[in-house]
């Protein structure tokens, strides 16, 4: 078999288990791939010794019959997982050389479940933007072009190298994080899909926090069954994260029927947007139709809160992400500033933060400070929050009327040009995740899927949003969205 690392994870696990391929030709494979795609900047710590050694255990396991799905396959980790001797720096200056002792228990459990790890991810620094333009490693590149336009895109972000990478067979799946929409965006971005479980089915522990109460990690995939598959290795109960949900995780690939008869998927009228291009508009209205056609009840819902769901976002998660980034300070670990003679501590912070972070991460820094500052608490962050609530509160009357699902657009429009939207309106890019951050804000799961491509052949996702803790039930009817789509296109090879 040749191209071995365009197979995805079903495809892949099946042939290891009829002893067509081993782990070792399959990592072998992605190795040459990723070596030959240096202009997608999407892996940024290559680790070709560690994924043949777990390639050749895993080969062993495999042979004594013991293995799990996952074992076997190689992935990529996105930059914000602490790995255990292996540079993890969130994309930052600030963490420059830091090598974890430790290992994030997502990771750990996805390398306790056999998974091979081929190195660690380009992504925005501190998981903080939708372009992935903000990392120490330089842009990551989308493997999709425009026509015959050679202009760079973006693969969306924060997950952008992981997006990249799974988009472009790299790897072949990845994992993600997402605060505001970081999984979700740049998978409607690339054509491939990508799952947020629960707040809570995921452990935190050992992930590098951007704001403690909105992220979550989890699976970017080829399609919707080798999300099931992933997002089973990665969920569990941890000791460890006081947050982390005392769950039994289902097989959640076994859930996997595309009987989607008698289900009822909401429509907000608040996600008509003012200004949506009429192609998101179209697939959006093609998506329930599709929905309909395999039997499921369409019906038209309110979420009434949501036009104050983009600004409550951005008070409430710089302000996490000021309190979180006050650790990096040049003490302990990570870049320390050059000190002048007669400098004191609190010069060795300034010089060191100044160095250290970007632009981006020192803004919102800035921001979340000031929205946490004695005169603006209650005016901005207890705002936030109170709104925050009445977000979470609309979701849970739309469920609790009976309806299964939520289907909306996955981003506001198709991948823009790597430097289109600049640094002068930062608010223009904020805007990107105006679909996605209601579902951090309110803890729930949501899922993009691949559906279409606009006019320039460029992809474009449908986002389904589900009940609490229901990833399963959410994963099927995004299967059976995806079989009616029959989304099938690649990137054509340029890198």
């Amino acid at each position: 078999m040749s191209d071995l690392n365009k197979l995805g994870l079903a495809e892949a696990r099946d042939a290891l288990r009829k002893g067509d391929v081993t782990s070792v030709e399959l990592t072998e494979s992605c190795l040459k791939a990723i070596d030959e795609a240096d202009a997608l900047n999407a892996f940024v710590h290559k680790t070709p010794e560690i994924a043949l050694e777990r390639a050749k255990a895993a080969d062993q396991r495999i042979k004594g019959g013991d293995a799990p799905s996952m074992c076997g396959l190689p992935i990529g980790i996105k930059d914000l997982f602490c790995t255990k001797g292996v540079p993890s720096q969130a994309a930052s200056g600030i963490l420059e050389g830091f090598k974890p002792e430790y290992e994030s228990t997502v990771s750990q459990q996805l390398a306790d479940a056999g998974a091979v790890m081929l190195g660690k991810l380009n992504m925005d620094e501190f998981a903080m933007g939708s372009s992935n333009e903000t990392s120490v490693y330089g842009n990551a590149v989308s493997p999709w072009r425009r026509g015959n336009d050679d202009a760079q895109l973006t693969p969306g972000g924060s997950s952008g190298g992981s997006a990249s990478a799974v988009a472009a067979d790299l790897c072949l799946a990845a994992t993600g994080t997402d605060t505001g929409g970081s999984i979700r965006q740049p998978a409607a971005f690339v054509g491939i899909t990508g799952i947020k479980p629960t707040y809570g089915r995921c452990s935190r522990w050992g992930i590098v926090a951007f704001a403690s109460s909105l992220d979550q990690a989890g699976p970017m995939t080829k399609d919707v069954r080798d999300a099931a598959i992933m997002l089973e290795a990665m969920c569990g109960h941890d000791p460890k994260d006081s947050t982390s949900a005392e769950l039994a995780v289902p097989n959640f690939e076994a859930m996997l029927t595309g009987d989607i008869k008698g289900k009822k998927i909401g429509i907000p009228k608040e996600y008509r947007m003012d200004g949506m291009p009429t192609e998101i508009e179209k697939l959006w209205a093609e998506g329930a139709e599709m929905l309909k056609a395999a039997g499921a009840e369409i019906v038209d819902i309110s979420l009434p809160h949501t036009k104050y769901a983009l600004p409550a976002y951005y008070v409430i998660a710089p302000a996490e992400a000021s309190s979180n980034l006050a650790r990096y300070d040049g003490v302990r670990y990570g870049h320390r500033a050059q000190l002048a003679q007669g400098d004191g501590i609190t010069e060795m912070y300034e010089k060191t933060r100044a160095e250290g972070f970007g632009h981006e991460v020192q803004r919102r820094v800035m921001v979340g400070t000031y929205v946490l500052s004695a005169g603006f608490y209650d005016a901005y962050y207890n705002r936030a929050r109170r709104v925050r609530t009445l977000i979470k509160k609309d979701f849970e009357d739309v469920f609790a009327a009976g309806v299964d699902a939520i289907l909306t657009p996955a981003t506001p429009s198709a991948a823009f040009g790597l430097g289109e939207m600049t640094e002068a309106d930062p608010v223009q890019m904020y805007l990107n995740d105006v679909f996605t951050v209601t579902v951090n804000l309110a803890g729930l799961p949501g899922i993009s899927v691949p559906a279409g491509l606009d006019k320039q052949g460029l992809p474009l996702g449908l986002q389904l949003i589900g009940r609490p803790w229901e990833e399963g039930d959410l994963l099927n009817t995004a299967y059976a969205l995806e079989n009616a789509a029959g989304f099938v296109a690649k990137p054509g090879k340029w890198w």
